[in-house]
Parts: structure tokens; C-alpha cells; sequence
């Protein structure tokens, strides 16, 4: 695409930028609502990407257009732009501040394919592509981790979304050939292989995430409460569901996924079988929808259709939930026929189902 010449770049600013970087959205395979308990996480990097250009322009101001956004948006760092989308970047720029970076006026290009509103992460693969193009331009000694860690900081200190550091870790460090168990506590992380001939598949239900945030804020203060009662730091900390007992009926099944959930990210690790893998994403689906209830009857039908394809070990919910995206672990030479095959059958009830990972010509 043409942001990875800075093409774009030049197109709106009439210059060659200084500095490009990119990034990539995620995927999660397993460990879903266990970042903000402190838990284990296995996201992978997927090949749709975001990338971002930049240039001192010698101005007091910063200028930033995002490529389909069909306008420039001018700010200062002196005040927050009014833009949702350029407090993601703003926000960037401001904490490399608070480090001590003298941060010059900027022309700014963005550019992406990762799908928005999916929860494959296109707000982290953001931050992450401006760090890294900040960093490349004044030569900032900020290694992988800061750049994660600053991302998480910019969406929850001026997007005004109380995110875990899953996706911005991914964003930053993983690949798309293995996935990354990440401890969310520690940071400790090690690269694992997916299991042998298999693939991912990432179908997007068509329904919004209009309850995400609401319900996430909701099952975050809910997980609080749970660790409160049981006395441990958070959910982290319990291993044996059978702890959970004392704990009211609707906090007791929260915790269970939490805890269960760990449980499965771990044992998917050691999974040399794809079969076995699979059982594991089956069940997270099952406590998603069941003690969770994350999940809506559209990504239950999308994800029972996947579960019935032969090239499918697989499936579950991918993200907050609330609509969204579905996630399937495949047969690498059956992702696109199963991915086809599925988006028809879904889309024969009215519905608008479509293969997002990987992308699919025509």
C-alpha cells in the first residue's frame, strides 16, 4: 500500500516524510477477559496492519490526517484535539513528554487495513506504529516494552478506555506465525508455536460492539469484587475453582471464567495437538457465553458454524464481546474454503458475516 513508501504522506503534505513505522492488529486464541485480572494471555499478530509517517514541520502545531478520514486535524499538545481518533495519537505524543522528549510540531500520515470495531486491536496497532515512528525520528532509546506499556497508557489515560496490556504487548512484540503467552502480571512472555498445520481464521459477526465498553466496565468491577471478597490481590491469584464457592451466584460464575480461563491459556501451551487445542477454545466460547455472558446469539451461530466445518478444530468469540468477531483454529489448507463455506451459511439467514484474517481476495 502506499504508506509503506510514504506516498500517502507526500500526497497530503506535499514532502517525504522523515520516519515510517508500522504495526499489526491481534488475534486472541485464548485467555479472553483474564488481562485485567492479572492473568495469561496467547494473542497473535495478524498480517493486516497499521502504518504511520511523520515529519518535523517547524510549527508549534501538529498535523494529522488519517488516511479515509478525509480531513486534517490540526493541535497543539498545549490542549487535547476534540477528534476521538486523534486522542489515540495525542495521547502518544504527550506521555513521550512526560519522559522528557522535546516533541517538535509534526505532520502526521496514517494509514491501515486492520479492521476497526472488531476487537482485533486496530487502537493498540495505533499507539504502537506512532511510538515506533516517534521513536525511529528522534532516535528515542525506547525499547519494545515501553512502547507497549506507553500505549496502554495513552488509550486509558486519553482515549478514556481502562484497557489491560494484552493488546498493546502483541501489537509490539508478536508475529504472525506464533502466538505470544504473555503473564500479564509480570510481563514475563515466551513465543509458542501453533500446532502443527494449522492456521487462524477471523470472522466478523457484522454485529457491533455497541454493549462492549458498558459491559466490560461491568464484568472489570465485578472481577474486582470477586478478588475483595475472596481476599487475593486479584483472580490471578485463585487457582481452584472450588474456592469460588463462598462468592455470590453471579460473581461466583464470573470467576470461574477467570479462573478456568487461565487454566486453559496454560494448558494450550503444552498442546501439540490440534484437536486438543481446539477443545480449549471450545470450551472458552462455552464459559464466555455461559458464566461470562459476554456472548450474543449471532457469535454463537457464528461460532456452532465453525465448529461443524471439518478443516475447523476450533472456535470461540474473539474480544470484549458483545458482537464482534469469532476466532478458529484450522487446518492451514482449509482456512479459506472453511471461511467461505461459513460466511455463506451465516449470511443466508439476512446476516453480514465476512472473513476478516486472513484476507481473502474477491
Amino acid at each position: 500500500m502506499s504508506g509503506d513508501r510514504g506516498d500517502g504522506f507526500v500526497g497530503v503534505f506535499g514532502a517525504p516524510p522523515q520516519a515510517l513505522a508500522d504495526a499489526p492488529g491481534r488475534v486472541n486464541l485464548l485467555g479472553e477477559h483474564t488481562d485485567y485480572n492479572d492473568g495469561f494471555v496467547l494473542p497473535i499478530a495478524i498480517a493486516q496492519r497499521t502504518r504511520v509517517a511523520m515529519r518535523v514541520n517547524g510549527r508549534p502545531d501538529c498535523a494529522l490526517h488519517a488516511q479515509g478520514q478525509g480531513a486534517t486535524v490540526r493541535f497543539t499538545l498545549d490542549a487535547a484535539p476534540s477528534e476521538h481518533f486523534a486522542s489515540y495519537v495525542y495521547g502518544c505524543l504527550m506521555l513521550a513528554r512526560g519522559r522528557g522528549v522535546d516533541v517538535p510540531g509534526l505532520d502526521i500520515h496514517v494509514e491501515s487495513d486492520v479492521p476497526m470495531g472488531v476487537g482485533l486491536s486496530s487502537s493498540a496497532a495505533l499507539e504502537v506504529a506512532t511510538l515506533r515512528c516517534l521513536r525511529e525520528l528522534l532516535r528515542l532509546p525506547f525499547d519494545d516494552v515501553l512502547i507497549a506499556q506507553l500505549a496502554q497508557r495513552a488509550e486509558i489515560e486519553y482515549a478514556g478506555v481502562n484497557c489491560g496490556i494484552m493488546d498493546q504487548m502483541a501489537s509490539s512484540l508478536a508475529d504472525t506465525t506464533r502466538a505470544l503467552l504473555l503473564d500479564t502480571r509480570g510481563l514475563e512472555r515466551r513465543f509458542v508455536e501453533l500446532p502443527p498445520g494449522t492456521g487462524v481464521l477471523v470472522i466478523d459477526s457484522g454485529v457491533a460492539r455497541t454493549l462492549a465498553g458498558s459491559g466490560y466496565n461491568e464484568r472489570r468491577a465485578q472481577c474486582e469484587e470477586a478478588a475483595r471478597l475472596l481476599g487475593v490481590p486479584s483472580l490471578r491469584d485463585v487457582e481452584d475453582a472450588a474456592r469460588l464457592a463462598p462468592l455470590p451466584a453471579l460473581l461466583q460464575r464470573r470467576a470461574r471464567h477467570v479462573v478456568t480461563e487461565n487454566a486453559r491459556v496454560l494448558q494450550a501451551v503444552a498442546c501439540t495437538s490440534p484437536a486438543a487445542f481446539g477443545a480449549l477454545m471450545n470450551a472458552s466460547h462455552a464459559s464466555l457465553r455461559d458464566d461470562y455472558e459476554v456472548s450474543t446469539p449471532e457469535l454463537d451461530q457464528l461460532v456452532a458454524l465453525l465448529q461443524q466445518q471439518p478443516e475447523v478444530h476450533g472456535a470461540r468469540l474473539t474480544g470484549a464481546g458483545f458482537g464482534g468477531a469469532c476466532v478458529a483454529l484450522c487446518e492451514q489448507s482449509g482456512i479459506a474454503p472453511a471461511g467461505r463455506r461459513v460466511v455463506a451459511q451465516y449470511n443466508a439467514g439476512g446476516r453480514h458475516g465476512r472473513v476478516l484474517v486472513p484476507p481473502l481476495p474477491g
